[in-house]
């Protein structure tokens, strides 16, 4: 369930064709028997591996065939739930579920059943049981403004202006992406308070509660489940207590405590468990060096010793950002902004070699306002170039192999030039 693979621009497009292809062969057919459902699936499958350079758009495919009528009745008297007729539903369903994400808003404008699928969330369950995952870089560079890039089509989407209190602006805030959702934890007037963005709605909505709402915690996801680790209470106070999310039903639920008490620290998923690293403890804010991984599958964590990535001697460490760490392939990768280096974790040894260099242009002030985040089979770097002198930030990629890293710029946007937060969303 933890494991998730992408699929590149090319199986998109070779997937879109042939769900065209498809349309136009069952044209003359009103059904289609569960035999040649699977010899459709099989099809597919094999066509996400052809290279093809032709990209029909999704809504071309689906216009070669009869949509529902505009009155939701087809000609034989069916119900509108088979979207396509003369595919049917599951076989309309499974076509669209290789359709790239970005095509879904289209789609879902069709009529109302493509738009009742697309809202359902629906099609993103069955992409995640399929493998088929996007990664979209969700950021921040004004308080309550955020921006989405598309890395596969170079795209970028504006989401609505989150509308809150003026006390929210001015808190601490973390976000993570979820499923289908991107939170963002911050703190009004006297309580904390999570906002939630849907991509299914694409709108904002507040007021989900925490079993124990708290800020500065550690955090990861992996598909539909998100981990929040430690972090403060609303009076300040270093909890060691960690809750689970399920973005399907939208609940919270509490998991064992982890054996030391947090906050400032980070969170990843990596060979299918949690692990919680660095941070500052209660004891007159003391910097941890330690990491605890958590088993979902016993429910026990274990405490590793020194897994915390070096850090330049003599900065304090409350004016430090927590540590930058990433996970691609099941294998974890760090920042240390003072040398401007990239690092790798070694499981077997515990132990950091440095790699090579941040690119050139990536800025940051004690770690904070730079982004460092895994995006499927690659590193992201998100900061303000220092040549622009300001107003621009700048996305730079990077695909770990066993060479120094290569850095390429993947984009570039006219923004503010600090990186308040940053999630990756995989759906």
């Amino acid at each position: 369930m933890l494991e998730e693979s992408n699929i590149g621009s090319k199986d998109l497009a070779a997937s879109r064709e042939h769900a065209s292809r498809v349309g136009e062969e069952s044209s003359n057919k009103r059904s289609l028997e569960g035999g040649e459902d699977c010899a459709l699936k099989k099809a597919l499958r094999q066509d996400e591996q052809e290279e093809n350079q032709h990209q029909p758009e999704a809504l071309h495919a689906l216009s070669v065939v009869q949509l529902d009528q505009p009155n939701n009745q087809h000609e034989n008297g069916s119900d509108s739930t088979s979207l396509i007729n003369q595919l049917g539903r599951e076989l309309t369903i499974s076509c669209l579920a290789y359709c790239s994400r970005i095509d879904y808003g289209n789609i879902a404008l069709l009529n109302k059943s493509f738009n009742a699928l697309i809202k359902s969330g629906q099609l993103y369950k069955i992409r995640r049981s399929m493998g088929i995952i996007e990664h979209w870089i969700y950021f921040s560079c004004s308080l309550l403004e955020w921006e989405a890039f598309d890395p596969i089509h170079c795209r970028w989407k504006r989401l609505p202006r989150m509308l809150t209190s003026e006390c929210f602006m001015c808190s601490d805030k973390e976000s993570l992406a979820v499923g289908t959702e991107l939170l963002v934890f911050g703190k009004e007037i006297q309580s904390h308070i999570i906002y939630r963005y849907s991509i299914l709605t694409n709108e904002w909505t507040s007021g989900m509660k925490m079993n124990t709402p708290r800020c500065l915690f550690g955090s990861a996801s992996a598909g539909g489940i998100g981990i929040l680790a430690g972090g403060c209470d609303i009076n300040g106070k270093i909890l060691n207590s960690v809750e689970l999310y399920n973005s399907d039903t939208r609940t919270w639920s509490m998991i064992p405590s982890m054996n030391t008490a947090r906050k400032m620290c980070s969170g990843v998923f990596m060979d299918g468990k949690f692990y919680v690293i660095g941070g500052i403890g209660p004891q007159n804010g003391t910097s941890i060096t330690s990491g605890e991984v958590y088993d979902l599958e016993t429910k026990k964590w274990r405490e590793i010793p020194n897994m915390c990535p070096p850090r330049k001697a003599g900065t304090p460490i409350a004016i430090e950002a927590p540590p930058l760490v990433a996970v691609v392939n099941n294998e974890m990768y760090a920042v240390d902004h003072a040398e401007r280096e990239v690092l790798k974790y070694h499981k077997e040894k515990n132990e950091w070699s440095i790699l090579g260099k941040l690119p050139g242009e990536a800025a940051s002030m004690n770690g904070w306002g730079l982004a460092f985040r895994a995006c499927g089979d690659r590193l992201i770097v998100i900061g303000a170039p220092i040549t622009y002198g300001g107003g621009m930030i700048e996305l730079n990629s990077w695909v770990p192999n066993e060479g120094p890293p290569q850095w390429n710029v993947i984009a570039r946007k006219r923004s503010g030039s600090f990186v308040y937060n940053c999630a990756v969303m995989g759906c």
